[in-house]
């Protein structure tokens, strides 16, 4: 019975000095960190790619419509729409608008010729949407037309780890390449009325 206490210490002393088991310890420790680290870095990768793909994809309708030399119809802006949505693959609802800008040099302003939607979060651009856009769009010849493509998507992160769920916004402009405008169904440009002076009259 004297022995006990003795015999305690020992056993204590031989447990602190113990190494066995430390590995295990560490990997409980430090594998939540690693795998909420690589879930972080796969989110992350997972957001900057899917923005690249939409813009690229959003690029690719610009230049597919920039090449149409026939007008478009509803059915094109409908078919331009499931092309983007295969391109990026997104799990949200996609939204694009397809514009026709043309500028007008007496009044300094640019004008909407059509604008179609698809979408619910676009609104068709009018003239008094686009008539300061000086910043975000180029300098033109008088009446020379550009075509402005918008796109938008929601992103939601794969994984809950305080990355917010954010809008992917892509704006993207190009003139016609083989046609100076670019109609849908039977609009193709805004006509500026021709004002007649006396002089003008023989």
């Amino acid at each position: 019975m004297m022995n006990r206490p003795g015999s305690l210490r020992l056993t204590l002393d031989r447990f602190r000095r113990s190494e066995d088991g430390n590995v295990a310890i560490e990997a409980m420790i430090i594998l939540p960190l690693v795998f909420w680290a690589y879930l972080g870095m796969f989110s992350i990768f997972d957001t900057y790619r899917q923005h690249t793909n939409n813009q690229k994809a959003t690029y690719t309708i610009s230049d597919m419509i920039s090449r149409q030399v026939s007008p478009l119809d509803a059915s094109f802006v409908d078919g331009a729409r499931s092309l983007f949505d295969e391109l990026t693959r997104t799990i949200t609802e996609s939204n694009l608008r397809i514009s026709v800008v043309q500028y007008d040099t007496a009044s300094g302003s640019y004008q909407v010729v059509w604008s179609q939607v698809r979408g619910n979060t676009f609104n068709s651009l009018t003239s008094s949407d686009v008539s300061s856009w000086h910043d975000r769009l180029p300098v033109m010849p008088d009446d020379d037309q550009i075509i402005v493509v918008e796109t938008r998507t929601v992103h939601e992160p794969v994984f809950d780890l305080g990355l917010a769920t954010r809008n992917i916004d892509n704006f993207v402009f190009t003139r016609p390449r083989y046609a100076k405008q670019l109609c849908y169904s039977t609009t193709c440009a805004i006509v500026t009325p021709t004002v007649v002076t006396p002089t003008d009259i023989d």
